[in-house]
């Protein structure tokens, strides 16, 4: 039975039910013995026309003394760090050595769609033992990620992920640091000494995504930061977790966010705590003012469906060491300034003439449910009183466990034309400003938070339920909590065939998704 919150009791009917899928594991039937233990990752600075060999193998990584058979981008976890400067094209000779077709999409970037690595819409997926060649264009600052776009659900849970940072031609883009950090946020369910299975022939858990029982940073369960007194440290922060929304606080250093998935900010703010939904990225300078030993906390408040109770949930996920040696260099004083950027602020105002106007197009954010067994929908259909804007747990752990994509289906649908997820079919030109409202339906017998991505473009989060947003910064994805209107104002520059959906994994297994085609010439 499905790890999750054990106070709540068994449903009637359900102690005989099991889900109608085919466990699936990676490297079943391989000695585990003979694989290759994972990696720390490496960091390639690559320069304009670089060459780099990636591969996804099966790799062997230990987890709290057990070993588990898992995935990894050259044998690593997380996969190479990747830097260049913007403006930069490289190339990436991919080849696949795992035991399911896959590709490399990458994440945020405004590259040539043959490239996108999105399987029937850009190339065919990747066999395994085949070999595919990227050029990846970088024409943006920001930090970036890079995943699979098959399985999404198996394939990046698994370890399949890593991070692109793109610099600034401006050697004063951000303030200065005395080190940088990057923090890729995950989590794994395991039960017991074992993993707990996928579904061969679709997707599970596809009700709420799967929620790992184990939180990890950069691929480890106990990640340790050692700074000096007074450091004044830049976290990139990337979630790769396939559903969970993350609350995150780092002890008490005063903290600032600067940027997010594709530059930065209007203006700096002070922040309390981070909120990173899966597949955004945030960047925030901390400063660890006095000696000690402090926890990073995921810190929610969770619900318990079954009860009908809220109870508050901080997990530890690591620790941030101050040792009582100063700061080789006092960056304090432009810590403590929050900075406004002109450049962000000039970029974006020959947008603001469109913030208020009708939108051009809107997605309803739904779901629909099957052959679920019939004590889970007559559960389903009792809790409906109130649903958190974010679900930031599983709270219902075995009803997710049996949903999965042929009882489940998420739902993208065009308010105007009642066309749904692959049925819709937008077209625009380069060059125009596309106004997209995002309402996620709170009356779906089961609505859930839903981080949206749109591939190959940028956007402006313009509004909120009809509230303004004072301080942008360029996105390529939103998350859109249960009950909310969002407004997106898209930057149409890129041509190509583009998917829009969410980025729970399992949601987009379920069929939450679209398409979209630009044409004309690109405007970069």
């Amino acid at each position: 039975m499905p790890m999750g919150n054990m106070t709540m009791p068994m449903l009637p009917g359900m102690a005989s039910y099991v889900p109608p899928l085919t466990p699936f594991l990676p490297g079943m039937g391989v000695d585990i013995n003979t694989l290759p233990m994972v990696q720390p990752r490496e960091v390639h600075e690559l320069t304009d026309g670089d060459t780099l060999a990636l591969d996804a193998r099966l790799v062997r990584k230990a987890i709290n003394g057990r070993s588990f058979v898992m995935y990894g981008f050259n044998g690593q976890h997380p996969g190479p760090l990747i830097r260049v400067r913007e403006q930069v094209t490289i190339v990436i000779v991919f080849t696949n050595h795992l035991d399911l077709p896959t590709t490399v999409h990458w994440h945020g970037l405004r590259l040539d769609n043959r490239f996108d690595g999105v399987p029937g819409l850009t190339q065919e997926p990747v066999q395994p033992g085949e070999t595919f060649t990227y050029r990846v264009f970088f024409p943006d600052p920001g930090i970036f990620w890079y995943h699979p776009h098959v399985r999404e659900d198996i394939q990046q849970e698994l370890g399949l992920y890593g991070n692109m940072l793109v610099e600034s031609a401006d050697p004063a883009y951000y303030s200065p640091v005395n080190r940088e950090e990057f923090l890729i946020l995950d989590d794994l369910l395991l039960d017991g000494d074992a993993m707990v299975p996928f579904g061969l022939e679709a997707g599970n858990y596809t009700l709420m995504g799967r929620f790992g029982n184990l939180f990890l940073i950069n691929g480890e369960p106990e990640y340790e930061l050692t700074v000096n007194r007074g450091d004044v440290v830049r976290m990139y922060l990337t979630n790769v977790a396939n559903t969970r929304v993350y609350n995150l606080v780092f002890g008490d250093a005063p903290m600032k966010v600067v940027g997010a998935d594709v530059g930065k900010f209007e203006r700096e703010e002070w922040v309390k705590s981070v909120v990173i939904a899966p597949a955004q990225r945030y960047v925030v300078e901390a400063r660890f003012e006095r000696p000690g030993r402090f926890p990073i906390t995921n810190r929610v408040q969770a619900i318990d469906h079954f009860l009908g109770e809220f109870y508050p949930a901080v997990d530890t996920i690591g620790f941030v060491t101050v040792q009582g040696q100063s700061s080789a260099q006092d960056h304090s004083a432009t810590f403590d300034v929050l900075r406004e950027n002109d450049d962000v602020i000039a970029d974006i105002d020959r947008y603001r003439p469109h913030f208020d106007r009708s939108p051009d197009q809107e997605l309803v954010l739904s779901v629909q449910i099957g052959d679920l067994p019939q004590a889970v929908v007559q559960f389903m259909s009792i809790d409906t009183t109130y649903y958190p804007p974010v679900e930031w747990s599983d709270a219902m752990p075995m009803m997710n466990w049996v949903s999965n994509g042929r009882n489940v289906k998420w739902v993208v649908r065009d308010a105007d034309t009642g066309a749904e997820n692959m049925d819709i079919s937008w077209e625009f030109a380069a060059g125009d400003i596309v106004k997209i409202r995002l309402f996620n339906d709170p009356n779906a017998l089961h609505p859930m938070s839903h981080p949206i991505h749109l591939h190959g473009q940028r956007f402006l989060v313009v509004a909120r339920n009809g509230l303004p947003n004072r301080n942008l910064v360029w996105k390529d994805t939103v998350l859109v909590p249960v009950g909310s209107t969002v407004d997106i104002l898209l930057d149409v520059t890129n041509p190509g065939a583009w998917m829009l959906h969410c980025h729970i994994a399992e949601h987009l297994e379920a069929g939450m998704m679209s398409t979209f085609t630009v044409t004309g010439a690109s405007g970069n």
